[in-house]
């Protein structure tokens, strides 16, 4: 009696029927893998698991056994469900010449008894015992765990949105002024004589809320389209799950049935899927049969964002499909990282090599990409921190405005009952109309739209520097980053797998003094012609055709099955990475290496000679991939072979030395090569081993058909060398980081990659110092970090650069998390699917170009090039569009400051009315908006990256900017109100006559001394001063190139785009004032303005002209007080 035990992988209860889905080992003495295995084949079948009889003549019995017997034909013969009393369905491959065999199954050892030690059992195949669903089981599964799609998020109506807009202080005070505006139009209308108010005066009193309504509403519009473009992210997400997939089901005849183009969103938890190459995977799925391949490898990146697929292979575990209580939810089946579930196949990752059938799992949203879309739906969306500024500049000067305006309107109530008004109420709706005046003046109405602008200027200079910003915001928020969390592969390494190193054993054979000579790759990428071999011979192919290095050409040329493609501009791989490593690596050895040739010319001439016969496919055992090739002309074949050096250098017993001969490897060759190897992964470089072999197709014709026979093939071997590949860091990285580090930003480097490399790249690029022992490292795996307490991660996140490997999905999101509540400013790079939570939870989320849509729509901006410098070109960007920000908005207070203190102080002398509120509105939008914009071309300053990041709670206006502000707006107040005064002075009037003028008819001894005060005579001194005001205020932005260096060092000729901004509002200020001239005066009229005469401007640039030297007076004092900070801060320190 022989035993033959059988190994289940996966244990599985399906409809009551305890089976073994998996592969089955046969061997009289152990338990060896079925792939692997040398006496026993697995194949797959496509039979449903009611097992039918074939022939009356078979017989069967339902006792502890069953027996079986056998035609001529050796054809198979099946029972029926009896065979399922033990739980266990064996189909047998026989040899022998007994035509009945009896066998019994042992449920406790697992083990096949056959009754005829003649007989051997040559291979066992599991026959498939789980069925497909029934039409009542899919439609009670999915009212309990509804349909496989992502829940749609509860979207806001477009008036909800637009409604949001206006949740802004700004925009309230500019609301209750249009308000107030209209009402008091309106009561003027009411009030006067209708007779004589025309159509174009009715007109004219509605100018000044309709300006403010448009202004508004186009500002709700902008806002409306971005918070509709941010959805897109979550409508990314769908366009990842599957349409159409193929699944097994009953059909009414309770005959299983594989269904094709099925719609994925029907499938629940139990049913049997079948996935092929090009698959997308329709939900995660637990992995229980390969098909017709030892290999399933799955793309993850949209999940991991590791460009390496990842092999799936078939595990033992418990599921129960029955019932379907494993989908609630919990991982209890399997709580390894994701990136750890070899048997787990995931929604919306793609099939690469193999064909499967998987179990579906979970389904909808509680698959990981249903979790990663609760990710993005939960991070909480931070506001910017120019956003928060203007939020707390908005609050703060509707407290100033509102309490201005009331006080003016307080202190002009004694002036209510002027002779000058008809009656009290007239008085009131007048000085209500000039705090009205005074609320216009006080809101810089241009600001909104001056930092959209100059945002957008941004966004323009950060697309040439191959950026594209999707989130204006964000442009600023680059220059207060704190932390950068960036990923390694693809932004701090070129993502392109590069041969570095090469080993090939030097020395003579007869005096064993042979040692292992390493030559120097040169490249970064996978154009051979930028980088070369250090250390080749001239020609040497040609030279020494049976040396090493000609056979390493050959290894790395005919085991594999990569293509490097020549575009306009670069080289690129279709393939795996490390074969186009090799590839790169053999164009680099080749005797032809020239531009104009096509990319992999080498390649070329090598298959002009040899012919592939056979591919002996990696497994995750040997390790190893193995080509068979037939020379065209002499027939002569060879197996090429690469691998993991450590187990392919165990089947090598020869080396080939550099010069052609061979050497029989000894004790100490294998103690060289180890240490060889040992040095290589230190650094660390990915080692593979290459080696040849004279062989004869026919002795191996059985084993080349069976898998589990490759290593019996791949053995004998003789090693020609040994490749060190990475991913090189790139050029750029380097400088850009120790650019990082003198602008006071840390790095954190997050990645899935396994700790020798991470910290390997991080030293390198001296994110972690080069000389840190272990001890003192600043490295840490995902779990370990987040097993430590609160305190201690905290206290770790709140100093100097870390490295992150081995890291989950929702690593990402919780370190960003941590770092907002230290208060940084974190900036996160991501690619993947799983990297969308982190990328919207950050202040700053950058997605690389090469990465899924969802990361690009979840995030403020996208790195066309992937590039880590390019993200340091953008803090620089940010920050010199911040330094510029805060010249425009210096500019922008200190105009406005001016033109409220100019309006109360004009009231709270009692004076006429100064400026009317259109031509106040005006000076705000035309006068003040160009230069402000032509502020936002300020050149950049050549310290803005020597300098620490702000603090993101810094005031945009700090107490000395507005001490500044308050100053020069004093003097733009004293210089408006002063020439306003100087034309009723210059007129025979005193200063107590002008502050009196409402009862000029008390005091006036004749009639034609009030005259001076009519609407008409007014035009003259309020052209006076608002010409003054546009002329005092367009000298202030010529001094605003810098916010801190003087005129006469940083001129305006820095910023031609600012003299122009300057010259176009005072033209068109001139243009208005003399339209009369151009034949228009109807527009003079409407601003209530008249023409000027050469003695008048004179007078106009004398009283603007001062603004130039207080403004530089202030500077000065602003850059000893600086100056003084940093020696008292350099003392403390």
């Amino acid at each position: 009696m022989k035993l033959y035990k059988i190994t289940p992988i996966l244990f599985l209860r399906q409809h009551g029927v305890v089976s073994f889905a998996s592969h089955y080992s046969c061997s009289s003495s152990t338990v060896i893998a079925a792939r692997n295995a040398p006496s026993c084949r697995t194949t797959t079948t496509s039979s449903s698991s009611t097992i039918r009889r074939k022939s009356e003549n078979n017989k069967y019995d339902t006792g502890a056994g069953f027996s079986i017997r056998w035609g001529s034909n050796r054809s198979w013969h099946n029972c029926n469900n009896n065979c399922n009393k033990n739980g266990i369905l064996v189909r047998l491959h026989l040899k022998g010449q007994k035509e009945e065999l009896s066998f019994s199954v042992n449920e406790q050892e697992k083990q096949v008894a056959v009754d005829d030690d003649d007989v051997t059992v040559t291979a066992a195949t599991r026959m498939r015992t789980y069925r497909g669903l029934t039409e009542d089981q899919v439609k009670e599964r999915l009212e309990i765990f509804g349909e496989n799609a992502l829940a749609p998020p509860k979207e806001k109506s477009w008036l909800e949105l637009w409604i949001q807009q206006f949740d802004d202080r700004l925009v309230q005070i500019l609301l209750v002024v249009a308000a107030i505006s209209t009402a008091s139009s309106a009561s003027q209308i009411m009030g006067s004589n209708q007779q004589s108010m025309t159509s174009e005066n009715m007109l004219e009193l509605f100018v000044e809320p309709f300006i403010i309504l448009l202004i508004l509403m186009l500002n709700a519009g902008v806002g409306v389209w971005q918070q509709l473009s941010a959805i897109n992210s979550l409508e990314a997400l769908k366009k990842l799950q599957p349409k159409l997939t193929t699944v097994l089901r009953q059909n009414k005849q309770g005959i299983d049935e594989w269904c094709t183009d099925i719609d994925a969103s029907q499938l629940v938890p139990g049913d049997v899927i079948k996935v092929k190459v090009g698959d997308m995977v329709p939900a995660d799925s637990y992995l229980c049969d390969l098909l017709s391949s030892a290999v399933l490898s799955v793309d993850e990146s949209a999940l991991s964002g590791e460009s390496v697929s990842v092999e799936k292979e078939v595990k033992m575990g418990k599921l129960d499909t029955a019932s379907a209580n494993y989908n609630n939810g919990d991982d209890a089946y399997d709580s390894n990282p994701v990136n750890e579930q070899r048997s787990t196949l995931f929604a919306s990752t793609v099939i690469t090599k193999g064909n499967a059938e998987a179990i579906v799992t979970k389904t909808g949203a509680l698959t990981q990409i249903g979790k990663i879309q609760k990710g993005i739906v939960s991070a909480e969306i931070m506001k910017t921190p120019l956003n928060e500024r203007l939020d707390k500049f908005g609050d703060d000067l509707a407290l100033l405005i509102a309490g201005i305006c009331v006080v003016v309107w307080l202190i002009s109530i004694p002036r209510f009952d002027d002779p000058s008004f008809h009656s009290v109420f007239e008085g009131a709706v007048y000085y209500t109309k000039v705090a009205v005046s005074l609320g216009v003046a006080a809101i810089p109405e241009g600001l909104p739209a001056v930092i959209t602008l100059v945002l957008a200027l941004g966004t323009r200079r950060l697309a040439e520097c191959n950026v594209i910003v999707r989130n204006l915001p964000s442009v600023e928020t680059l220059g207060c980053v704190s932390i950068i969390c960036t990923d390694k592969t693809g932004t701090l390494t070129t993502n392109k797998m590069t041969v570095e190193s090469m080993l090939v054993m030097e020395g003579q054979s007869q005096n064993n003094t042979n040692v292992w000579t390493e030559l120097k790759v040169e490249g970064s990428s996978y154009d051979p012609v930028k980088g070369k071999v250090h250390g080749l011979l001239e020609d040497e192919l040609n030279a020494c055709p049976s040396g090493a290095i000609s056979d390493i050409f050959a290894v790395s040329v005919g085991c594999n099955d990569a293509q490097l493609l020549k575009t306009s501009d670069e080289v690129s791989l279709v393939g795996e990475p490390t074969e186009g490593a090799l590839l790169t690596l053999a164009e680099k050895l080749g005797v032809s290496n020239n531009e104009k040739g096509p990319v992999d010319e080498n390649r070329q001439r090598w298959f002009c000679d040899w012919n592939k016969y056979a591919t002996l496919d990696f497994d995750r055992k040997r390790k190893s991939m193995g080509v068979i090739c037939r020379n065209i002309q002499s027939g002569k074949e060879r197996l090429l072979v690469k691998g993991a050096p450590n187990l392919l250098f165990e089947r090598c017993t020869h080396v080939k030395l550099r010069n052609g001969e061979i050497c029989k490897i000894t004790d100490d060759m294998r103690d060289e090569f180890s240490s060889a190897i040992t040095s290589l992964s230190s650094r660390p470089l990915r080692c593979l081993l290459l080696a040849v072999k004279d062989i004869q197709v026919d002795q191996h014709a059985q084993e080349m058909h069976r898998p589990e026979l490759f290593e019996s093939i791949e053995t004998g071997l003789t090693a020609v060398g040994i490749v060190g590949i990475r991913d090189p860091p790139r050029k750029e990285a380097l400088e850009s980081i120790r650019l990082c580090e003198q602008a006071g930003i840390r790095i954190a480097m997050i990645t899935g990659d396994a700790k020798d490399t991470a910290i390997a790249i991080a030293k390198e690029l001296t994110i972690l110092p080069k000389d840190s022992t272990e001890t003192v490292l600043k490295a840490y795996e995902g779990k370990e970090f987040f097993s430590k307490c609160e305190f201690e991660q905290k206290s770790l996140l709140s100093s100097g650069n870390m490295v992150f490997y081995r890291t989950e999905p929702t690593d990402k999101q919780n370190i960003v998390k941590m770092l907002q509540s230290l208060g940084e400013v974190p900036a996160m790079t991501g690619d993947g699917v799983n990297d969308a939570p982190a990328l919207r939870q950050a202040n700053i989320g950058i997605a690389m170009g090469s990465g899924t849509e969802v990361a690009k729509e979840a995030a403020d901006m996208i790195l066309v090039d992937n590039s880590f410098s390019t993200i340091v070109k953008g803090v620089e960007e940010g920050r010199c569009i911040y330094a510029n920000m805060q010249a425009f908005i210096n500019f922008l207070i200190s105009c406005n400051i001016g033109e409220v203190f100019a309006v109360f102080f004009a009231s709270l002398f009692g004076f006429p009315s100064l400026l009317s509120s259109l031509q106040l509105l005006w000076v705000n939008l035309v006068t003040d908006g160009p230069p402000a914009t032509a502020l936002g071309y300020n050149p950049p300053d050549s310290e803005v990256m020597s300098r620490s990041p702000r603090d993101r709670n810094e005031e945009i206006i700090t107490p000395w900017l507005l001490t500044r502000y308050f100053i020069t707006g004093t003097y733009i107040a004293f210089a408006t109100v002063g020439i306003f005064t100087s034309y009723f002075l210059n007129s025979g009037l005193s200063f107590e006559q002008v502050t009196q003028w409402s009862t000029c008819a008390e005091w006036a001894t004749n009639n034609s001394v009030c005259l001076v005060f009519s609407q008409e005579s007014l035009s003259t001194p309020q052209t006076l001063a608002l010409s003054t005001l546009v002329t005092v205020e367009l000298l202030k932005a010529l001094s605003s190139v810098s916010i801190d260096a003087s005129i006469t060092k940083i001129g305006p000729q820095r910023n031609p785009a600012l003299i122009l901004g300057v010259l176009i509002p005072f033209s068109i200020h001139l243009g208005i004032l003399y339209s009369g001239n151009l034949g228009v005066p109807s527009i003079a009229s409407s601003f209530g303005v008249v023409p000027l005469s050469a003695e008048q401007w004179i007078s106009v640039f004398l009283w603007s002209l001062p603004i130039l030297l207080i403004d530089d007076l202030l500077k000065a004092y602003g850059r000893s007080k600086n100056r003084n900070v940093q020696v008292d801060d350099t003392i403390r320190s």
